[in-house]
């Protein structure tokens, strides 16, 4: 049985098994922390070239939250030594950047970035376009778009989290494409990783139950080819096994009354590319 609990003054900062319900403050903290992210991204726009580091797109990334105040959540996660992931082509989540990686014309990737602001997580990752992209690989990430906003759409009381799984997948396999099992979203807000998992594929009604209050990410990473993936002896880069593209979008949300509200939804309205 699903536990619930109602964020307080009390409630420890730390992972658990129940599902935390946020006030007003919470998603105060989570708006701001959000916007910060989606700014984040945003400012990348014109720095995703060819021939540009992937290293020089952390720096930048390291650079702006640290200016605005926050912290890179993922600098020293687990022994990370980085402000962000970046992950290019069948790379599917978690790939390391690198003065050695340098873009090259026609490829997709994905920045992940996480600035806690204010003991706040603002999570959200974006894909983007390096040059002339071939279309097979530019509708693989409208399909994953798509995917992300069908779930969203999904997000209100009353539903359960199969009910975003559900449109994810649906959307996702109506194309012929695989949907990675191995990571998932996660409940957010002053703890990074929290309760409860947000799997990206599964039966509408299944699940916990959406209650005002929830604040978690849907992030879903989808294939051209299967959904197997395999993670790099680096211990953290996973790819795909058959080695077709992957894309993923990811927003942090709230649960309201009547829906979900998007806090990480992009200011200068870069929410799909082209850019």
């Amino acid at each position: 049985m699903t536990e619930y609990v109602t964020v307080t003054a009390d409630t420890p900062h730390a992972r658990s098994n129940a599902i935390k319900l946020h006030g007003p403050e919470g998603f105060a903290g989570m708006r701001k922390a959000g916007r910060l992210a989606a700014e984040i991204l945003d400012a990348l726009v014109p720095h995703v070239v060819p021939g540009v580091s992937t290293q020089a797109l952390d720096d930048i990334v390291r650079s702006m939250t640290l200016d605005a105040g926050a912290v890179p959540a993922t600098l020293g996660y687990r022994g990370y030594t980085h402000s962000s992931c970046i992950s290019i082509n069948h790379v599917v989540c978690h790939g390391i950047p690198s003065e050695d990686r340098k873009l090259k014309d026609g490829d997709i990737l994905n920045v992940d970035v996480t600035p806690l602001l204010d003991g706040w997580h603002g999570d959200s990752s974006r894909m983007y376009l390096a040059g002339d992209v071939p279309i097979k690989a530019r509708r693989l990430v409208d399909i994953t778009y798509e995917c992300l906003m069908l779930g969203l759409e999904q997000a209100k009381p009353g539903n359960h989290l199969g009910d975003i799984s559900h449109a994810i997948q649906r959307h996702a396999e109506k194309h012929r494409y695989g949907v990675v099992r191995d990571f998932c979203g996660h409940g957010i807000g002053q703890v990074f990783h929290d309760a409860p998992e947000v799997v990206h594929v599964g039966r509408p009604g299944t699940g916990p139950e959406l209650k005002p209050g929830m604040i978690f990410t849907v992030e879903p990473m989808i294939n051209i080819g299967r959904a197997d993936v395999k993670v790099l002896d680096d211990g953290w880069t996973a790819v795909t096994r058959d080695r077709s593209l992957s894309a993923q979008f990811e927003h942090s949300i709230g649960i309201t009354e009547d829906g979900c509200e998007i806090f990480t939804q992009s200011p200068a309205g870069f929410d799909r590319p082209p850019y």
